[in-house]
């Protein structure tokens, strides 16, 4: 992982950036830092430097679990002791030498609140801080691997970088759904897009995407899609207009082409037609028995069996099932009549 080896604007004194054989990430300026080289090792004291104990919490466990992951994360971080410019040399001595782990676990303790400063910079273009939290502590201990402290560089001024560069790049690749700054050309419009079209329109009084893009040195499409992307993100589920009394979602007011809407009313109006004939021919039945086998077998959702319709009037079962019959005869017969020989009807009942 390489943070960017070539950047909008900087002024953090580091040592030499890394080749450019791996992905960039551009670099906004930061000036916060301690990074004006010393005289070298002149200040350190003879012999390593003491470790100092990581101080107790200062709020109860009540309180820790009652507030937010970040705050408690604040207050855990808080317990380890910042580190001097002594201090920072020796353990970065210690593990580039000896390659001892416990004094790079101190470098990376010792900068956990430098890398939250950091993060903090950018909470307006990430909703979650322990995101950008996260990926500095990444950017952090890379830090501490490539960090050479004979270079005359305070450890934090060059850890600044690597922060800076995983947290920017973190944002580049996740701000949207779909990313475009996972290019030169889209980091490029990424920073620079609406500075570039502020100076056009100042100049010129117009920038179109042909302006910017020989502006910028990237394609047409390229600025086209920046500034798609860089719309407001629309949610299917989200209401439709600010109006409470609308109701419906943006999502319900897209046409399905799934669907045959004429096909669907069509067929729902002659359903009805259909019904209010059939509600008619029952009315005609006098007869009980057909009145009842309307009822419990033809209209039923779970029919009545016909043996016991049979033995409530004292027939066979052989004999309802002729009545049912043409009863089924008639009322096709009738719903021809009226509806037409095209509609095509099917009476077919279980026993």
């Amino acid at each position: 992982m390489q943070p960017p080896a070539e950047r909008e604007e900087s002024s953090v004194s580091a040592q030499d950036a890394p080749p450019d054989s791996e992905p960039e990430v551009e670099i906004v300026a930061d000036d916060s830092g301690d990074g004006d080289l010393d005289d070298g090792a002149d200040a350190i004291p003879e012999g390593p430097i003491p470790d100092r104990p990581i101080t107790p919490a200062k709020v109860s466990s009540k309180e820790l679990l009652a507030a937010d992951g970040f705050t408690r994360y604040l207050a855990e971080i808080r317990r380890y002791p910042l580190l001097s410019r002594e201090e920072e040399t020796e353990y970065a001595r210690r593990f580039h030498e000896e390659g001892d782990v416990s004094a790079a676990r101190r470098l990376v303790t010792g900068n956990l609140r430098l890398v939250v400063k950091i993060a903090l910079e950018y909470r307006r273009a990430w909703a979650n801080v322990m995101d950008l939290v996260q990926e500095g502590n990444i950017g952090l201990a890379e830090a501490v691997k490539r960090y050479d402290p004979y270079r005359g560089v305070r450890f934090s001024s060059f850890a600044r970088y690597w922060i800076r560069a995983l947290i920017l790049q973190y944002i580049l690749k996740n701000f949207r759904m779909i990313s475009f700054a996972n290019t030169r050309a889209g980091r490029k419009l990424f920073f620079r897009l609406e500075k570039e079209r502020n100076r056009l329109m100042q100049e010129t009084g117009e920038a179109t995407p042909l302006q910017l893009a020989e502006a910028l040195e990237v394609s047409e499409d390229d600025v086209v899609a920046a500034q798609q992307l860089k719309l407001p993100t629309l949610s299917l589920t989200a209401p439709r207009s600010s109006d409470p009394e609308e109701g419906r979602t943006l999502g319900e007011t897209l046409a399905d082409h799934d669907v045959d809407v004429e096909s669907e009313v069509v067929h729902s109006e002659l359903m009805n037609t259909v019904d209010q004939h059939m509600q008619r021919f029952a009315a005609e039945l006098t007869d009980e028995r057909e009145q009842a086998i309307w009822s419990e077998r033809l209209m039923a959702i779970e029919p009545l069996a016909l043996a016991a319709l049979g033995e409530r009037f004292g027939v066979s079962r052989e004999r309802v099932r002729q009545i049912e019959a043409r009863m089924k005869t008639r009322l096709k017969a009738y719903l021809t009549e009226q509806l037409g020989e095209s509609l095509v009807l099917d009476f077919t009942t279980a026993d």
